[in-house]
Order: C-alpha cells, then structure tokens, then sequence
C-alpha cells in the first residue's frame, strides 16, 4: 500500500513537473508575441522564467526575425552577399558605396581591399542593393575608370541607370604613370524615377586627403556629406556594403540620418566600430 502511495505521488509530482515546463515560453512563441503586448506580458508571467530572462528571449527572437533591427547603426562584420539576403526589401532610402575596383590594389605598406582580384561578387551584390533600395531612389558608387564598362554593364544588367557622375578634384597625384592621377569619380544611379534634389549639389567637387591612415582608399567624410544631404531625407536610412573604415556612417550620423554598414575584412571593420562609438 506504501509502495503504490509513493507511486502515484511521484507520477503526480512528475506530471506536474512536466506540465510547468511545456508552459514555459519557446523562442517561436515570443517571436509571436513581439509587437503584442497582451501575449507578451503573459510570456513574462508564465512560472518558471523571470521578466528578465523574458525580455532576453523576446529580443533574441526579435533579432533573429528581423535582422535590419541589429543592423540599424551598426557596422556589421560579415561577406555583404550573405548579409544583403537577410535584408527585406525596400528598406533603404540611398545606397553610399566605395566597392573593390577590380584593379588588385595594393597600397605602399601592402594593405589589400577584399575581392579587388575578381568580379564574380559584382552582380550578386548589386542586385541585393536594387532589390533593398527604396523605389525612385538614388545609388552613389564610386568605381575605378580602368573598368568603368564592366561597373555600367552590371548596373543597367541590375536596373539600375546613371543620371550624373561626380569628379572630386585631389591637390595631389595619388599614383604616377601615363598621368598623375588626381582625382576620385562616382556615378549618380537611379531606381526608377526618382524627383531631382531641391538643391543639387555640384558635379565636380573639393577633396579632403585623410591620410588613408584608417584604410587604403579611406573617403573622406566632408567629400560624402553633401551627397548624403541632397539625395536621402533626415532620418532616412543610408547603407553602405564595402563600409571600409566607416565614412559613410560618420556622414550619414553628422547629416542626421541612420545607417547600415557591413565590412568583410576584420581590421577595417574594427576601425570603423572604434569610429562610430
């Protein structure tokens, strides 16, 4: 009679046990819950987890539902291809943006840009940005003219077209050969039909030299700030995928706008983390 006493109260207690733990939340269950705050609150009541741990889950699962939420003014360490992905469309209001030139550039003490020896990353990455990119929107490239066909070749190919190209005039020769070559270009790409800025800047512009001492082909913030300013609202969202040592997020926060950054190469990325604190 003892013996099937303890029985039924171990089964009992072992029920209860069990039905406590399949009330506790699961990460789908509080990523149901996110923008709910009815179902949230019941998450945060239920036995077994404190508000705190809650609110952990509830984030993580946030995150990992919307990955542009841990991105927003941050720069994020990672292959852009893969990262793009995860972005949903539409979601940038301008694309700002210093890519490989395809030329295998190596400075003087040796440092290297990521995939500058190939071209297999172009297309790919630059239909993720007309995908991301708002309609009737802008794209800034910088580009190297030795490959200035290829570079036009994949934007038309991804729907993207040139409506101007800016020239920054250097007071230096930063390389020496047939010419000395000073200064830098970009084009102006649109998607769609985007309305013309109350104030275009001018096409040909100063450049202030920064040393490069952050990055090899480091742009100057005071070179991208005015075309920040004419081509994305304050507050709008600016996203640079070969980011480098973050000038294009120390524009967009001085100009009053959000960013997303991602950087493959772990020093630069570590430099622009140290810039944008």
């Amino acid at each position: 009679m003892t013996n099937q006493t303890d029985k039924n109260s171990h089964e009992t207690h072992s029920a209860g046990a069990q039905s406590k733990i399949e009330q506790l939340p699961t990460d789908t269950d509080l990523s149901r819950s996110i923008g709910n705050p009815q179902q949230s609150a019941r998450a945060i009541a239920l036995p077994g987890i404190t508000p705190a741990e809650a609110g952990e889950r509830a984030a993580a699962a946030e995150a990992e539902a919307n990955p542009l939420a841990r991105m927003v003014n941050q720069i994020t360490h990672g292959d852009c291809l893969s990262l793009l992905r995860q972005l949903p469309d539409a979601c940038a209001d301008m694309v700002l943006t210093d890519p490989p030139y395809l030329v295998g550039y190596r400075d003087r003490s040796g440092r290297t840009i990521a995939n500058d020896d190939n071209r297999r990353w172009m297309f790919p990455a630059f239909a993720e940005l007309y995908r991301i990119l708002k309609p009737d929107a802008y794209c800034v490239s910088f580009y190297g003219w030795g490959k200035a066909d290829r570079f036009l070749s994949v934007w038309r190919e991804c729907g993207l077209y040139p409506v101007g190209h800016f020239v920054w005039v250097k007071g230096y020769a930063s390389s020496v050969r047939h010419v000395r070559m000073k200064h830098e270009m970009a084009y102006l790409l649109a998607k769609g039909n985007p309305l013309p800025p109350a104030s275009p800047p001018a096409d040909v512009l100063p450049w202030d030299y920064t040393g490069n001492h952050l990055h090899p082909t480091q742009k100057p913030v005071a070179s991208l700030k005015p075309l920040i300013q004419a081509f994305s609202r304050p507050g709008g969202l600016i996203l640079d995928p070969f980011a480098g040592s973050g000038s294009t997020g120390v524009a967009a926060r001085e100009c009053g706008r959000r960013y997303v950054l991602i950087e493959k190469d772990a020093a630069y990325h570590r430099a622009a983390q140290q810039r944008l604190r």
